[in-house]
């Protein structure tokens, strides 16, 4: 799957829909936050949290809470742009991917292999390239 620029606009309309919800920045909960500050949570390519290990239930609930509405806002992009709601979460991950992950913040590939950000931006998937 590669976007087009069209589709790195909808990616940021969507950015901007989950931030207008109060959700986008996962760090809306001091126990999310703590998690993401300690690697035990971080984005994933497909737009979504994810957890390094097995979380405890709070943090699990809470994760499972913000993915929900996160793809809510997807599902309501996709259904406006008539495009997959697949394609809208792939397009916002790469877009947090690029500009949202800070230094020392876990994040998962598509490959499932967690890492954590250094000085060097993040080598994106190839579907995240822009024609």
């Amino acid at each position: 799957m590669k976007f087009d620029r069209v589709t790195i606009a909808l990616a940021l309309t969507a950015a901007a829909l989950a931030m207008a919800g109060g959700f986008a920045t996962a760090q809306s909960t001091g126990l999310v936050s703590a998690a993401l500050a300690d690697g035990r949570v971080g984005e994933q390519a497909d737009g979504y949290l994810g957890f390094r290990a097995p979380p405890a239930g709070d943090l699990r609930d809470e994760v499972d809470a913000i993915n929900i509405k996160r793809r809510a806002a997807y599902t309501q992009l996709a259904a406006q742009r008539r495009v997959s709601v697949k394609e809208v979460a792939a397009t916002v991950g790469c877009e947090t991917l690029t500009s949202r992950v800070a230094v020392g913040r876990s994040y998962q590939l598509p490959d499932g292999v967690w890492r954590v950000k250094g000085a060097a931006p993040i080598q994106l998937p190839a579907y995240c390239t822009t024609n």
